[in-house]
Parts: C-alpha cells; sequence; structure tokens
C-alpha cells in the first residue's frame, strides 16, 4: 500500500525524534561498554526505579503504536517495529525484571553490547538522515 502524505509527514516527525536519539544513548552505551555492568547493576539495586522504567518504557512503545502504524517504507517499519520493541521491553521489565538484570549484569557481553547498540547508532544515522536531511517524497496529483 502506498504511503500517503500524512504518513510519510507523521514518518518523518518520528525520524526527527527516534533518529538523534538512538545516535546519542546507544553511541554512549558503545563507547562506555566496559562501565555498564556496574551502572546496570546499580540500576537494578532499586525495584521502583526498575519498575517506573519499565512504564515509561511501555508508555514511550505504545505512544509510538498509537501515532505511528505504517509500514510504507524502510524507516516507517524501522520506527513502528521500534514502538513494538519499546512496549515489549517495558512490559518485560515490569514483569520480569530479573530476565534483564541477568543479560544487563554480564560481563562477558562486552563485544555483544557494543555489536548491538551499534546496529542502534546505525539506524539511528539512517533515521536522523530520513527526518532532518532527505527531501520528502512528493505525491503525484490524481
Amino acid at each position: 500500500m502506498p504511503a500517503t502524505r500524512e504518513s510519510q509527514t507523521r514518518t518523518r516527525a518520528f525520524a526527527r525524534i527516534i533518529g538523534p536519539w538512538l545516535v546519542i544513548a546507544p553511541g554512549i552505551i558503545v563507547l562506555r561498554a566496559s562501565e555498564m555492568g556496574a551502572l546496570a547493576s546499580e540500576f537494578f539495586k532499586s525495584e521502583l526505579f526498575v519498575w517506573f522504567a519499565g512504564a515509561l518504557l511501555l508508555f514511550a512503545g505504545l505512544s509510538i503504536i498509537a501515532f505511528h502504524q505504517y509500514w510504507s517504507s524502510v524507516a516507517a517499519v524501522l520506527i513502528s517495529l521500534f514502538g513494538w520493541i519499546l512496549a515489549l521491553r517495558g512490559l518485560v521489565l515490569m514483569a520480569a525484571p530479573q530476565l534483564y538484570e541477568r543479560a544487563a549484569t554480564s560481563v562477558d557481553a562486552i563485544p555483544l553490547v557494543r555489536l548491538i547498540f551499534g546496529v542502534l547508532v546505525a539506524i539511528g544515522l539512517y533515521l536522523t538522515y530520513v527526518g532532518w536531511l532527505a527531501e520528502p517524497a512528493r505525491q503525484r496529483a490524481p
């Protein structure tokens, strides 16, 4: 199904927010990967903080799901998937935080952390380009 002008505009708006965020936040994690285990240990010491962080992730994911269910371009698919992943991560963090705690505090996972978050940075660069630099696609008149 071809993209409408509204869906293209909304995808571009979401790309302007999510793209730079994915460059900055995961980029810092890549740079500080060796310190992330200690930070994660501190994070999981407060059950309230963990639950609240999960609730915020769930809220952010549901917001993207509610306002961006478009699957007509690569950027649109990435944004929609991002919303679903955030919502699921938030739900799991609220309901079963021990799953994340085991993964996050594993010291042996530094190369994997760098790889995964490096991919997120690349996605962020692409979405930043789509949101801020690429010319919006023009719709042809009927």
